[in-house]
């Protein structure tokens, strides 16, 4: 597991407060705002609600793909589409677990420029 994908760009952007409930925006737009966030070392992550746009499902978004957080605005910024974030695997809260971790992995790498090979 690439410990690049799971871990925040600035270190600062998870200690500084809370992220839960943020708006989310991706490249193209808003794509809903911030369900959960975990802050562990190099398996950080933020599980995105996507609310009706994409019939209400849940993006499990590595901290790699963060690329601003704006807490006077309350926003996490993303450096993935919505469609990227629309084809991403579903979350599944009760099955977070190294396979789950690697099959995310495996999916937001080549995006980011990283490959997972």
């Amino acid at each position: 597991m690439d410990d690049i994908v799971w871990s925040y760009q600035d270190g600062d952007w998870d200690r500084q407060s809370d992220l839960v409930g943020y708006d989310v925006e991706a490249t193209d737009g808003k794509i809903g705002s911030v369900h959960e966030a975990s802050t562990e070392a190099a398996a950080s992550w933020i599980v995105v609600d996507t609310g009706p746009w994409i019939l209400g499902k849940r993006r499990l978004i590595p901290a790699g793909t963060v690329s601003g957080v704006h807490h006077d605005k309350r926003l996490v910024v993303v450096n993935m589409s919505k469609d990227q974030i629309k084809d991403a695997p579903d979350y599944d809260k009760d099955s977070v677990d190294e396979t789950t971790m690697v099959e995310h992995s495996n999916y937001y790498a080549p995006s980011m420029g990283k490959d997972e090979g």
